[in-house]
């Protein structure tokens, strides 16, 4: 407990004395993927919140220099990616540790949480499986869906053996694929889902496998080239809000 604090206290040290010129860090708030950004209404006008944006406020009240621009901006995955590629984007909130995303950015030791990937199928529909084994079996007929450009295809992609379609770009496009016999399954994480579910209107149509589910960690990414002080100062300032439980409470608020 006392090498926690020291070490808590020395990365303070360091935060909150490093330069105080104001450094701005740019993101963007990704689209369809409720929880990390979800719209909200602030003071009568629309606004964006969620897990991400109040990691980026706990962030700044750690370190008064450290700002965070454009998590008030909706922004497609696909986009993102191609404005860190013209490095005009510097951070991205909640990415899996994936090829894809390792290839473009540099992902930060401290996980920020930790979510589960659940299917869902129509109520009309008897099918039981206990494994992605069973789907396979499936075939054609165990089509699973999931939102283009997100994480979870590339997991899915390499289980193998698996059919799948990342056409639809929102969660509420791939419930009414399903609803319509499109796919079999509509893969996605929770918490998120059953939000998604909810806010459909759909609780009566579409219910939730307990098996198969997949657990995935998400991380902070950042521009490879990005400064290395202001690397470890953002690394540095999730650090103390890992050890000091702050990251943890967070999530639960999200939790489903």
């Amino acid at each position: 407990m006392r090498l926690t604090q020291s070490v808590l206290a020395m990365l303070l040290c360091c935060i909150q004395y490093s330069s105080m010129a104001t450094i701005v860090i740019r993101t963007a708030a990704q689209e369809s993927s409720e929880p990390k950004y979800i719209a909200i209404n602030q003071a009568g006008k629309p606004a964006i919140g969620g897990i991400c944006v109040d990691i980026f406020r706990a962030m700044e009240n750690l370190a008064p220099n450290l700002r965070f621009q454009g998590d008030q901006v909706w922004m497609p995955r696909m986009r993102i990616d191609a404005h860190f590629r013209d490095n005009r984007i510097d951070v991205i909130c909640g990415v899996q540790n994936i090829t894809r995303n390792t290839e473009h950015y540099q992902l930060l030791a401290t996980p920020l949480f930790t979510v589960n990937y659940l299917l869902a199928v129509r109520v009309d529909d008897p099918i039981k499986v206990q494994s992605w084994d069973d789907i396979r079996q499936l075939d054609n007929e165990g089509i699973i869906m999931a939102i283009h450009g997100f994480g979870i295809v590339d997991i899915l992609h390499k289980l193998g053996g698996l059919q799948i379609d990342a056409g639809a770009t929102s969660s509420l496009s791939n419930l009414r694929k399903l609803l319509a016999g499109r796919g079999r399954f509509y893969c996605h994480r929770s918490p998120g889902i059953k939000a998604a579910i909810k806010s459909a209107h759909l609780e009566n149509k579409i219910r939730l496998l307990d098996q198969p589910t997949l657990s995935e960690k998400f991380y902070m990414g950042v521009r490879k080239n990005l400064a290395p002080e202001q690397i470890k100062l953002i690394s540095d300032a999730l650090q103390v809000l890992d050890k000091n439980g702050e990251l943890k409470r967070i999530f639960e608020q999200y939790r489903e």
